[in-house]
């Protein structure tokens, strides 16, 4: 039986969830006066932007370490997932002013980038052992 989560669908979930954080948190800071204007007070409410990231955190986990441990082996995808929540975390904790606005950003898209990364690394072959050789076909040979 397969299961309906797997990882690819969850990168593909992530990969989206990821962008529309980025530019949650790029737009947000722009449009803050006018939200409630537009109905639309409740993105700048700090219980949406922690469950968003909290989300992102479990689906990021989750779909990347289930294909590290059972499929590829590849570091890269772990490596920029910690980054990106690092970033997140930096700009929603520690830094103030104006680097807030683009560290949360930047770690929303470094956060995408991981799942897109995964995703392309589920179709990995094992002609290489390069880091970046990614998703594509082999043509098999025809035997005489």
């Amino acid at each position: 039986m397969k299961l309906f989560w797997t990882t690819i669908n969850l990168d593909n979930i992530g990969m989206t969830a990821s962008t529309l954080c980025a530019i949650h948190c790029a737009v947000v800071p722009v449009i803050f006066t006018s939200l409630p204007l537009i109905g639309l007070s409740f993105l700048a409410n700090p219980w949406i932007e922690w469950s968003m990231i909290i989300l992102a955190l479990f689906i990021g986990f989750y779909a990347i370490s289930t294909s590290y441990l059972f499929k590829h082996r590849k570091v890269l995808p772990v490596i920029l997932l910690l980054g990106g929540f690092t970033f997140i975390l930096l700009g929603h904790t520690i830094i103030k002013g104006w680097p807030q606005f683009v560290m949360a950003p930047m770690g929303g898209l470094l956060i995408a980038f991981a799942h897109f990364v995964n995703y392309k690394y589920q179709g990995i072959c094992d002609a290489q052992a390069n880091i970046f050789h990614l998703k594509h076909l082999h043509h098999e040979k025809s035997r005489p």
